[in-house]
């Protein structure tokens, strides 16, 4: 999956360092969608990013630096988006996607990369500030190095995925 074309004693630190930072997104995307949300996420598979799209049409994005540096994305189908704005913002029917709503997956994405970075304190993680995507089709940029995954997940108001690609400039070839 991860650190292909590297040396097989390399490949399994960078296999076993990206797998650190990866499980607790995961946690914090299953746990954020839960505690907040009250909605369960189900993980439907897990691969190499086959390009550099963002698998949906809304899509948050945040950067992450530290022993790593990375970034992580939250795509989503429009359905999950305006879902995931009805709930937060207590309100019903929305059918566009306005400002509110780019808003609640900015703070959702956030929630997810916040939760991600108190379980993985020994990394000294710094994220940034969320920024929004929306639109089919829409570039996503991982560091120079990555081996970007998809994991996507499916819920009771639709599709979305992690997409994350971390690079560790401190590892030596």
């Amino acid at each position: 999956m991860c650190g292909v074309g590297l040396p097989a004693a390399l490949r399994k630190i960078t296999m076993s360092i990206e797998i650190d930072y990866i499980n607790p997104v995961i946690a914090g995307l299953e746990g954020v969608f839960k505690t907040m949300l009250d909605c369960q996420v189900e993980r439907t598979g897990l691969g190499l990013m086959e390009n550099s799209h963002a698998l949906y049409p809304v899509s948050g994005i945040i950067g992450v630096s530290g022993k790593g540096v990375g970034t992580i994305v939250v795509s989503m189908q429009r359905s999950v988006a305006l879902k995931i704005a009805e709930v937060m913002l207590m309100m019903e029917g929305l059918t566009e996607i306005d400002n509110d709503v780019l808003d609640a997956v900015g703070e959702i994405t956030n929630m997810v990369c916040g939760d991600a970075k108190a379980k993985l304190a020994q990394f000294q993680l710094s994220i940034s500030l969320p920024n929004i995507l929306c639109g089919e089709e829409c570039w996503l940029h991982f560091p120079q190095n990555s081996h970007p995954i998809s994991i996507p997940f499916k819920c009771p108001w639709g599709l979305l995925a992690l997409q994350i690609g971390f690079s560790f400039p401190g590892a030596k070839k």
